[in-house]
């Protein structure tokens, strides 16, 4: 689907924002998505024929921590190989310039640190891939900003590899030497094993990421599992910016219906604080929950992420192209 802006409703709400100072992001899937991450989310979201939602408990990764963690370490690659997109950085930018400025993100693909994005401007309410901690109860270990791909060589992406022609095949010694030369000089491309049909192996305990503090317990992803309480600290810190706030003047919702619990809770919380909300949203019927959805004077930008957000703070920070060049 084409993104446009309605001129005038960009003339607002740029009008709007160089006169705000408390300013709220609540960020979701759909500011990574242009990036090309896949998701996994929602009823149907497979991984090998695993659904998705039922690999990410507690409980799955007790039964079955190899195959856990070979979903999470391919997510973690995937991760990897994606780069921010514009709307990122746009948004590291403007936190960089508004000093009130706090972002709430429900992503754990590392995407928005990697953009710049100012650690103390920005609160993980899922954790992140990059992110992990011990299993031992005793054990408090965590470790932040993990980048090792594949974080064990055991969870390493198997790639396909090229077999020379059989010697009874190869017709004359060049051509057995060719085969050969290909095969060596090929590069090797990995396979897709979120298809299952291709193999992956049985990883043993003493194989997977263990603990390098208390020595016994299995590492597992840093990420907000279901039946897992939100972390503490975060809705602390985000509580914190509303409390002290006398007023909120913005709330933008990127990429999220913000329809549930904590996400729905903070958009009257910002309201009654006098803030106008921003959505910006592929689906039209995507509008924030709470009470009230949207009011008059609220906007609504439907489209691309990445192409919106860049143009709704070109007004406070500049063309963003030259901040990603310098940054990649």
């Amino acid at each position: 689907m084409a993104t446009s802006l309605d001129q005038s409703d960009l003339k607002s709400f740029s009008a709007h924002l160089r006169y705000s100072d408390r300013i709220l992001a609540l960020c979701g899937a759909g500011l990574s998505a242009p990036s090309g991450l896949p998701t996994f989310r929602g009823a149907g979201g497979l991984w090998r024929s695993h659904d998705a939602m039922q690999l990410a408990t507690p409980e799955a990764f007790r039964e079955n921590p190899s195959l856990v963690w070979h979903f999470y370490n391919y997510r973690r690659h995937m991760a990897l190989r994606a780069k921010p997109n514009a709307a990122h950085y746009a948004l590291a930018e403007l936190a960089r310039q508004k000093r009130g400025f706090v972002t709430l993100t429900q992503n754990v693909d590392g995407l928005s640190p990697r953009a710049g994005h100012p650690a103390s401007k920005i609160h993980y309410i899922h954790g992140s891939l990059f992110d992990v901690k011990c299993t031992n109860f005793s054990c408090k270990y965590k470790e932040s900003e993990n980048y090792k791909d594949p974080i064990v060589p055991a969870l390493g992406i198997p790639k396909d590899t090229l077999e020379p022609a059989p010697l009874g095949t190869a017709t004359t010694s060049e051509a057995a030497t060719a085969s050969l030369s290909q095969v060596m000089n090929s590069v090797q491309k990995e396979l897709d094993i979120s298809d299952d049909r291709v193999e992956i192996r049985e990883v043993e305990v003493q194989d997977l990421p263990q603990c390098p503090q208390c020595g016994k317990g299995l590492l597992r992803p840093g990420v907000v599992w279901f039946n897992e309480v939100l972390p503490k600290d975060v809705l602390a810190a985000v509580d914190t910016f509303i409390e002290e706030s006398r007023s909120i003047d913005l709330l933008m919702v990127i990429g999220t219906s913000a329809k549930v619990w904590p996400a729905a809770g903070y958009v009257d919380v910002a309201r009654e604080k006098g803030a106008r909300v921003a959505v910006i949203n592929m689906d039209r019927e995507d509008i924030p929950g709470g009470r009230h959805g949207l009011k008059r004077g609220d906007w609504f930008f439907q489209g691309d992420a990445s192409v919106i957000v860049p143009a709704l703070l070109k007004g406070e920070i500049g063309d963003i192209k030259h901040l990603m060049q310098e940054q990649s």
